[in-house]
């Protein structure tokens, strides 16, 4: 007789547990006094704080980067934000493959969900596109920001800064190096660099289109009928969100950013409708922004990047979908279309459940911590957006909470790169289909 365990490894369950086992392990490292400048070595609410930010690919910091850890921290911070970033599932297939091990079914199903590959058939050679592109896009980036960054601060720190800040921009996570001129200061003594800023916005802007969004975009070029519907719906989505906030931060902030150029306003308008998406970097004073820029900016954070990618939030897809689905119940349809395609019902409950528990968290979190912090309502929901969704932006405030907000925060960050699904599904085992149909009745709605 087979024994059965109450235990049962699933895909979410295994990448619920294999992001808090690297947090534990960055904790762990971080908490060396090796990894920090502090004598004795950073204690364990800095260090796992820290740790959950760059692992989740968030970037809110309690301790300056540049300035509160040594070398060998900014090496591990760098570690966790590229596996965090990639997935921690990805990089654990990737090491068992160079290490020679046949990768098995399972792992094989395991790998297919992380990345959200629409078939396991031909999953590794995805695996192996996605490693190439990785190390290719980041190198660029790493050489164009060692350019700048390489006359400022030598050969060694500057080639240094330029992988560091390559790797931190595509993969979302928004930590930097900058720190040393102003504790905290992030982009903003490059808002009118060109080559800086267009740099940061192209990695993040390809890390948060998803690794789905890469393989068909190779396979079909500039084929765009070709294109798959989430492409589609992907990149047409975030242009939107590109667009539309760079419109708003570029005509209604002239009296905030008066003291930019044309060309430099230009460019801060942009890179403010791009770091949002879960970037945290900045290169204008989060803080100086007007109410309606904050409103915009925190809905950008909720809104976050694309499935499979770096980035977090409840996805440009859901966003999407929910509005196809408003736009529907305007017309008076019961089905939901989308480039001549019917989009299933079960995808759009998935976007409202998403959307529901972000939501929920978001604004609980919030109160919670304007009630304990006695701060603005305003000034604690754009942290808790920053923190779930993976963003890093900040007013001013993560590095001065308590140590409850703080936790509150570190749960918020957890959540939002796992993902509310993922977290539903390893709680619940997974997706059920009912046995049977019950009777349908009619409420009224408005």
């Amino acid at each position: 007789m087979k024994r059965k365990f109450p235990f049962r490894m699933t895909p979410a369950k295994v990448v619920m547990l294999g992001f808090l086992g690297l947090i534990l392990a960055g904790t762990l490292l971080l908490m060396l006094p090796m990894a920090s400048v502090n004598p004795g070595g950073a204690g364990f609410l800095t260090s796992f704080f820290t740790a959950t930010s760059a692992t989740c690919v968030t970037g809110l910091v309690v301790l300056d980067t540049a300035t509160g850890w040594t070398l060998f921290g900014q090496i591990v911070i760098l570690m966790l934000i590229q596996i965090g970033g990639m997935g921690v599932v990805t990089v654990a297939v990737s090491l068992s493959q160079i290490a020679g091990r046949r990768i098995g079914l399972t792992s094989r199903f395991f790998l297919q969900e992380s990345i959200g590959a629409p078939q396991i058939g031909g999953i590794i050679r995805s695996l192996k596109f996605i490693l190439r592109a990785t190390m290719a896009i980041e190198g660029i980036g790493a050489c164009l920001f060692a350019i700048r960054f390489i006359p400022r601060f030598g050969p060694l720190r500057g080639i240094w800064y330029g992988i560091f800040h390559s790797v931190s921009a595509f993969c979302n996570a928004g930590f930097d190096l900058m720190g040393e001129s102003a504790p905290f200061s992030s982009l903003t003594g490059y808002v009118g660099d060109p080559l800086v800023n267009l740099t940061t916005m192209g990695l993040i802007i390809v890390g948060g289109i998803g690794f789905f969004v890469w393989g068909d975009l190779a396979r079909n070029k500039y084929h765009v009928r070709s294109y798959t519907l989430q492409t589609k719906v992907v990149l047409t989505t975030t242009a939107l969100l590109i667009l539309v906030p760079f419109l708003w931060f570029f005509f209604c902030e002239f009296n905030t950013w008066e003291e930019l150029s044309t060309g430099q306003h230009f460019l801060a308008s942009l890179f403010q409708s791009v770091t949002p998406r879960t970037a945290g970097f900045n290169t204008i004073d989060e803080a100086g922004l007007s109410g309606g820029s904050t409103l915009l900016t925190i809905c950008l954070m909720l809104v976050g990047g694309s499935p499979s990618s770096t980035a977090g939030g409840i996805k440009t897809t859901t966003l999407a979908v929910l509005f196809l689905s408003v736009r529907s119940g305007f017309k008076g349809t019961n089905e939901v279309h989308c480039y001549n395609r019917k989009i299933p019902q079960p995808v759009i409950m998935r976007a409202l459940v998403v959307t529901v528990l972000y939501g929920t968290m978001f604004l609980l979190a919030g109160l919670c911590i304007s009630q304990m912090e006695s701060i603005l309502l305003v000034d604690s929901l754009f942290e808790c957006a920053s923190a779930i969704g993976t963003v890093g932006l900040t007013l001013g405030v993560t590095s001065k909470l308590h140590v409850m907000s703080k936790i509150i925060l570190i749960m918020l960050m957890y959540f939002g790169r796992i993902g509310g699904l993922t977290m539903v599904y390893a709680v619940s085992g997974g997706t059920k289909r009912l046995q049977h149909t019950l009777p349908e009745e009619s409420i009224g709605i408005g």
